[in-house]
């Protein structure tokens, strides 16, 4: 090969190598431009699915109810008082069918909410599900009353401020119902540490006493009625 005809081929052969180089690094600035719109546009879907504060108040509203059925089943079958059992059996009632209504609203919306508890709630309900006897009621009571504070707080809100009007009239009409379960729950636990310290025995030993009283002085204040009925016949001429 003549001297000429090697420089010639490794002219070629340098040039053909530029040209990968600038292929290749186009092909990248191809790659980051494609990966920063398809980034930009995860982005602008992420943003234009994030929910509304009146769905997120549903999905919490989902879960919360769904956790007091499944925890109400638990309290109606292994609770240690009545006043457990019976407040269980009410949560299931009364939950499942604000559950129905909430799913009904939000079918109507094309919104889809949770099927299941999220971890956080399943903790809860694991936690309980392995306690037992007076252990168990106080577990309950204690986390019934610290949701049901929290629910009141939530759908007394959503009831004043909330923008969609069929959520906002479901919070309405099932805000009077954990009202009632709020105060419902917070006597069995104001009983439950009145039994603790023992002061309720003595309180119902002394309205016992009271009644007592009550009656034996309601005796005399008949029997002397009747003396002086009688006192009074009998001065008569």
């Amino acid at each position: 090969m003549s001297k000429n005809t090697l420089s010639g081929a490794m002219l070629a052969l340098g040039a053909c190598g530029a040209l990968a180089v600038v292929v290749a690094a186009g092909a990248a600035a191809g790659q980051n431009n494609t990966n920063a719109n398809s980034g930009g546009s995860n982005s602008n879907s992420h943003h234009s699915t994030k929910m509304t504060s009146d769905q997120k108040f549903a999905t919490e509203a989902a879960i919360g109810g769904m956790e007091e059925v499944q925890l109400g089943q638990m309290a109606a079958q292994k609770g240690a008082s009545d006043e457990v059992r019976q407040f269980g059996q009410r949560m299931v009632d009364d939950h499942s069918k604000a559950n129905q209504d909430l799913t009904q609203v939000a079918s109507g919306k094309g919104w889809t909410l949770p099927t299941a508890l999220d971890a956080k709630h399943q903790a809860d309900v694991t936690k309980l599900s392995g306690l037992s006897g007076d252990q168990f009621d106080k577990a309950y009571v204690d986390m019934m009353l610290k949701d049901h504070k929290k629910d009141v707080g939530d759908f007394q809100k959503e009831s004043n401020s909330g923008a969609d009007a069929d959520i906002k009239s479901f919070a309405t009409r099932t805000l009077p119902t954990l009202q009632d379960h709020l105060q419902m729950i917070q006597r069995i636990h104001d009983k439950q540490a009145l039994r603790k310290s023992g002061n309720l025995s003595n309180a119902n030993a002394s309205s016992t006493s009271m009644n007592s009283n009550m009656n034996a002085n309601s005796g005399k204040s008949k029997k002397n009625k009747n003396s002086n009925a009688g006192n009074s016949n009998s001065n008569t001429p």
